[in-house]
């Protein structure tokens, strides 16, 4: 139903009253800023509680938001706060001179929001099913061991030391980067099975000894650099949340399981998605909120980065903060391809 003017500045100043203290809102507290009586803004809250946008925790405490009522003022009226020069600078400057592995970026967004967020946070590193391996490096390190590096087009970096019973020369170097050019590089890494490996070395004759090693640390190098991994930080900040208090061990081993992180932070088709405790569907986050940004590199979106919270976050504020680092990482890791 359509809410009259009046009902949604009330529904507003609840939420945003609640939000900042935490505390079931009185219509006393509301007639000032809002030029009306008592008695009035008494009885209009008491018709949002029938709707279903109000909860009354105790008969005679006041009133709080419901999960029903907090989707209605995000979706209708809330004032997105606009990050200033100085915020977006604060967040850059975390990230100047940054270059490496996805992981390392991702952690550090990852703690960067909680610490702006006062939540927990999670990031979901690259993943692309159309994904290839866009270069292969191979570092000698002593006659029988060598580094072997490979790059995908998500910007994951994967390496690993390999070592050989045959010597390694630059004959062995020279077969390994014409065998990767022709059989990885430009190809998907879930090309890379078993058998086909098998069959490239069986190719290979009298080089297969030597190259086996190397062709299987490449194949495997290539399947880990396609998997989704999730980062987490700041769970410990859940416990300064009184009404967290019930749920905070829950949501703790929620968190610890990353098919289930995965699953809500790259829910959905919007770039920024805001999931209200029971909209989840699960149980461990019926009374929190996660709010998640996708991230894109190289122009395609491969990640998200979001944050776990109570339900009564301040949106208005956190959801620039987090839709701003997600932009940030994303530019920060295709820089990190190029």
């Amino acid at each position: 139903m359509e809410l009259s003017e009046r009902k949604k500045r009330i529904l507003a100043s609840v939420v945003e009253r609640y939000i900042m203290t935490g505390e079931p809102v009185g219509s006393k507290v509301l007639c000032g800023s809002l030029a009306v009586s008592s008695a009035t803004v008494r009885n209009e809250m008491s018709e949002l509680s029938e709707y279903g946008y109000l909860e009354q925790p105790h008969t005679s405490a006041g009133r709080i938001p419901s999960q029903k009522g907090l989707r209605y003022y995000i979706n209708n009226l809330m004032t997105r706060y606009e990050l200033g020069d100085a915020d977006r600078f604060s967040i850059e400057s975390r990230f100047d001179n940054m270059a490496g592995e996805p992981e390392e970026i991702l952690t550090q967004a990852a703690r960067l929001l909680s610490e702006i967020t006062g939540c927990a946070s999670a990031a979901l590193t690259p993943y692309d099913a159309q994904a290839v391996i866009k270069r292969v490096e191979l570092i000698p390190l002593s006659q029988h061991t060598a580094l072997v590096v490979i790059l995908i087009s998500t910007g994951v970096v994967k390496s690993k030391v390999c070592r050989c019973d045959c010597e390694l020369d630059i004959s062995t170097a020279e077969l390994f980067y014409n065998i990767a050019a022709a059989h990885f590089t430009g190809h998907s890494s879930y090309e890379l099975t078993t058998a086909k490996i098998q069959t490239l070395a069986a190719s290979l004759g009298d080089q297969a000894f030597v190259m086996t090693p190397l062709l299987d640390t490449l194949a495997e190098l290539a399947r880990e650099a396609s998997r989704c991994n999730v980062i987490t930080e700041g769970q410990s900040r859940l416990m300064a949340y009184k009404e967290l208090e019930p749920d905070v061990y829950n949501i703790f081993e929620y968190m610890k399981h990353a098919s289930g992180l995965a699953e809500i932070l790259s829910a959905g088709h919007d770039e920024l998605s805001v999931t209200i405790g029971r909209e989840s569907m699960h149980r461990a986050l019926e009374n929190a909120s996660v709010i998640s940004a996708k991230y894109s590199v190289g122009g395609k979106r491969v990640g998200s980065i979001g944050v776990i919270g109570p339900l009564r976050m301040d949106y208005a504020r956190i959801i620039p903060s987090i839709a701003f680092v997600g932009e940030t990482v994303g530019k920060v890791l295709s820089e990190t391809i190029d």
